[in-house]
């Protein structure tokens, strides 16, 4: 079984069918919301028939779910696979943020569809800022363990640095406006944006002198 009750395919063609279901309803709940969104106008979406619709999926509330953590699962791989390849922490973050801001400028029904979360299925909300915070505090801790990170709570500084990624990425990747945004800025956030951002960053995360003495785990 899937996220919210829904069920795996068994082929390939399912698997498509299924994905082109998934993308369907993305766009539906973002662009009209949970309440217009009706199971008739996602299956047209997708180009399938009502009754394939609940071969994969119970109902509305179960596929709401399903999205929230496909995006959730894009979102965390992209920002993943950026991170891992920088040098330190500091890299890691400027490039998890530049993934981060990428990812949303392509997919800004992340921003709509999680809001709606919040009523539609808090636990589902909960969860998807449950599994960022999860790996985020474990990379900050060994971080800070190799003397990487200053002397900051990793729990505290990760829910600080979701929270400016997100407002950041709210103002000026929504709300200046989709099209706009994605051809002047394919990144995401303006430039001086982003660096302006990256100096508070720095100002978390970067370690002082005395900070720079990894760590000893106990025998």
């Amino acid at each position: 079984m899937s996220a919210g009750g829904a069920t795996a395919p068994r082929t390939a063609r399912g698997a498509r069918t299924r994905a082109r279901l998934l993308q369907a309803a993305e766009d539906v709940f973002a662009d009209v919301g949970y309440p217009d969104a009706s199971i008739v106008r996602i299956t047209e979406k997708a180009g399938v028939g009502l009754g394939t619709f609940y071969v994969h999926f119970p109902g509305k509330k179960e596929i709401f779910d399903e999205v929230v953590h496909d995006l959730n699962r894009r979102v965390r791989a992209a920002m993943t696979a950026a991170a891992d390849a920088a040098p330190d922490r500091l890299a890691a973050e400027r490039a998890g943020f530049s993934a981060f801001f990428r990812f949303t400028a392509e997919h800004p029904a992340l921003y709509r569809i999680v809001r709606q979360a919040e009523f539609v299925s808090p636990e589902a909300m909960k969860e998807h800022y449950g599994t960022i915070l999860s790996g985020y505090e474990q990379a900050l801790t060994r971080a800070r363990d190799e003397g990487q990170l200053g002397r900051v709570d990793p729990t505290v500084a990760a829910w600080v640095l979701m929270g400016a990624g997100e407002l950041i990425g709210m103002r000026w990747v929504l709300w200046e406006g989709e099209a706009a945004t994605r051809a002047a800025h394919p990144d995401g956030v303006p430039p001086h944006v982003f660096e302006a951002l990256m100096d508070i960053v720095a100002l978390i995360v970067a370690p002082t002198t005395e900070d720079r003495t990894p760590r000893r785990t106990e025998e």
